[in-house]
């Protein structure tokens, strides 16, 4: 039981499955009641997981193990040392929040977007709400990887069934890639178990193991259970191939561009907002807090290849001129400054990476929101087709803008403080033996990227609503709906407030970002 006395955060994990369980009580042709309830229960969700920042206390001392709080654990099955158990920690808080404030929106957006079996949509919004959350709270590696695939069935269905011309294909690629990558750390995972109870049976008898993160976190940091460098570097492995393909880094990121495109505006959101998180998280969690040798081992080529990402999806998105698929190659660079900051293996680094992965859930989020609102007008998103919307569309080139700039990173916005971090962290590195694993030559070439975003961002946003209205189609397009200003309205408003006041996401985090960090040194140390 948490230590409140009351399960909150379980309650806050499984409300919308519940929902999505009392969606099948409502008829199949009742559409509109259906998105009612939807909205009803995620909007519930969000306001009950508002309560978390609210409770939370940054300053719990650190602890043997990452210090959770609102703790629910329950036997689940003991023979194996399998448990219920969920958990929430700075590194944890704020994704769990970006999580329960998208899906509400994203439902919202829905009403005019999403007009066939409308019922079952709702059903699979609510339940990859639930893995979702599920995946950043577990705490037991075997629930972790539960979550973590479930997240897979909606999305797939999804893009699969609400999907454009190609969307088979693309759910499809979309499935077996990170489906391979999952298997991979399922390996991963169970030889874990296998040498964690081992090496602990040695000294205990009759021991019968366990997949609780914490425990096992413990023992390494305690030397009761150590890794060799040749097995700890595999299993970083291939944790961490499947986190990059769900991130998704280059070059593993081929199958992004193509659900982006086919899914339903929804499904890009989610995608983009919250599903691309879970592979940076996992990052945080699993790879720098259990295989801190190897994270140290890697860094150098892991920024290798960030940078690449980060270049790569820049010059991509320039030369798109279909603006879904210019925000998706966006997704590829930003995410690669995420990475970046990860693995300079530092608190500001770290912190950054973390600010900005809330900060590309929120900004592109809005941008695929944005694509899908004149998608919805014209039925095509090819830059070439528009100009002048401004004069037009007022409002919706006013919010387009801000969004725009945001993505851009200019100061004053969200976007600014998470690279300015990033870079800060990648430029001070991480040192041992004299040696730097990252330096200026990385945050050269990220601030190239920064320029590239400016550019590919600007060219679209003066495209498509600069200058004079040439195509007669656009002339008499509807501005923003009351329903389209308060969904992007909603956006807006975590966008200017992180930019204003960034101190409100980095207080909570910084003992639990220190606490991963002092795993990671404090192994590295005892060389």
């Amino acid at each position: 039981m948490s230590q409140l006395g009351f399960p909150l955060l379980s309650i806050i994990v499984w409300l919308p499955a519940l929902g999505a369980l009392l969606l099948l009580l409502v008829p199949r042709t009742n559409d509109e009641l259906s998105r009612r309830a939807s909205l009803g229960v995620s909007t519930l969700t969000f306001a009950i997981s508002c309560a978390l920042p609210a409770l939370f206390n940054p300053a719990l001392p650190e602890a043997a193990a990452p210090a959770m709080q609102f703790v629910d654990q329950i036997d689940w099955i003991p023979s194996w040392g399998i448990s219920y158990n969920v958990g929430l920690d700075g590194v944890s808080l704020w994704l769990v929040l970006l999580t329960t404030f998208i899906t509400p929106i994203t439902v919202l957006s829905t009403w005019d977007s999403v007009h066939k079996q409308v019922r079952a949509f709702q059903i699979l919004m609510l339940l990859l709400e639930t893995a979702m959350i599920g995946v950043f709270v577990a705490q037991d590696l075997f629930l972790f990887y539960i979550f973590w695939e479930f997240t897979l069935i909606p999305m797939a269905f999804m893009i699969g069934i609400w999907g454009s011309e190609n969307r088979i294909y693309a759910a499809v690629k979309f499935f077996l890639y990170t489906f391979a990558g999952s298997v991979l750390m399922l390996v991963a995972i169970i030889a874990l178990y296998i040498l964690h109870r081992d090496a602990i049976a040695a000294t205990t008898p009759g021991y019968v193991g366990t997949f609780d993160f914490g425990v096992i976190a413990e023992h390494l940091r305690s030397g009761s259970f150590v890794l060799e460098a040749g097995l700890a570097q595999a299993l970083f492995g291939a944790f961490f191939l499947a986190f990059a393909i769900k991130t998704p880094m280059w070059p593993f990121h081929t199958w992004l561009p193509d659900a982006h495109v086919q899914a339903p505006t929804a499904g890009s959101v989610i995608l983009a907002g919250v599903l691309l998180k879970l592979g940076t998280y996992g990052m945080i969690r699993f790879n720098l807090t259990l295989f801190p040798d190897a994270s140290l081992w890697a860094a150098p080529a892991i920024g290798i290849l960030a940078v690449i990402g980060i270049i790569y999806g820049a010059m991509t998105a320039y030369a798109q001129t279909d603006m879904k698929k210019l925000v998706a190659y966006s997704s590829v660079s930003h995410m690669g400054f995420v990475v970046l900051g990860i693995f300079a293996l530092n608190q500001i680094g770290v912190s950054g990476a973390l600010i900005q992965m809330i900060n590309h859930g929120l900004s592109t989020g809005a941008l695929f929101l944005l694509v899908g609102v004149i998608y919805e007008r014209r039925h095509t998103r090819e830059i070439g087709e528009f100009g002048g919307l401004w004069k037009v569309m007022p409002i919706y080139g006013g919010v387009t803008l801000l969004v725009v700039l945001s993505s851009a990173g200019l100061p004053g916005l969200n976007g600014f403080i998470g690279e300015f971090a990033i870079m800060q962290g990648a430029f001070m590195a991480y040192e041992t033996g004299g040696a730097r694993i990252l330096g200026w030559p990385f945050v050269a070439f990220a601030v190239l990227g920064v320029i590239l975003a400016a550019v590919y961002l600007l060219r679209m946003y003066g495209g498509a609503f600069m200058g004079d209205v040439g195509n007669p189609e656009n002339a008499q397009l509807s501005d923003l709906s009351r329903r389209e200003i308060v969904v992007l309205g909603l956006l807006c408003v975590p966008i200017i407030a992180i930019g204003l006041f960034p101190n409100l996401l980095f207080a909570p985090m910084e003992t639990s970002v220190a606490d991963v960090l002092h795993t990671f040194t404090g192994v590295v140390a005892g060389r």
